[in-house]
């Protein structure tokens, strides 16, 4: 038996792998033509771009700092508001404190309400002088990003913070939030001091 004609079949190419390699072929074309089309041209930047670019990076990062101070201003102004009503709530005697609306009938309070406020603001409780003056220091970090060039910055925050808070109030505060006040100053020229000597070293 003779193996030409299986031979002869195989050395010329058949009409299907004719038509397979003719596909390809116009695939890859097409896939050419695709990438030549879409092919990204890099442009040079002109200066006034560039300047553009600047002036917008300035513009985020003071409105970056606006907002932070702001924030910061908030949190004094929230924390102290509160600690001084704690306050209120456990301790104060004059005219107008929760004990004479309690006898003129416009205010409840039970003995575990205000149990419960003179643990508050004791030395360890969350609205005492430590726990507080702590969570705006943690804050004014946080808000820093670890930049202490925007130390003075938040440090007149929490000043107008109090301010703030002493008109909410409407008048002096409690003596417990200028403890904290104090406290919190104290923690933020530690903190200046510090990123000093580090910059100095």
């Amino acid at each position: 038996m003779s193996l030409s004609g299986v031979t002869s079949n195989t050395s010329t190419p058949s009409t299907y792998q004719t038509k397979v390699d003719n596909t390809r072929a116009s695939e890859n074309t097409a896939a050419a033509k695709t990438s030549e089309e879409t092919a990204v041209v890099y442009e040079k930047s002109s200066s006034t771009n560039a300047a553009a670019d600047s002036k917008n990076i300035v513009a985020k990062l003071k409105a970056d700092a606006e907002a932070r101070t702001a924030s910061m201003k908030s949190l004094v102004e929230k924390l102290l508001s509160k600690q001084s009503k704690t306050f209120q709530l456990a301790y104060s005697q004059d005219k107008d404190s929760i004990w004479n609306q309690i006898r003129q009938g416009n205010f409840q309070a039970d003995a575990q309400t205000i149990a419960q406020a003179k643990e508050d603001i004791s030395e360890d409780g969350y609205w005492g002088v430590k726990q507080t003056s702590e969570r705006m220091l943690d804050f004014a970090k946080a808000l820093a990003g670890g930049d202490s060039s925007k130390i003075d910055i938040l440090t007149k925050a929490i000043e107008k913070g109090f301010k703030q808070a002493e008109k909410q109030w409407g008048g002096e505060l409690p003596d417990i939030c200028q403890q904290t006040y104090d406290a919190v100053m104290k923690g933020m020229q530690a903190w200046k001091d510090e990123a000093n000597s580090s910059v100095n070293a």
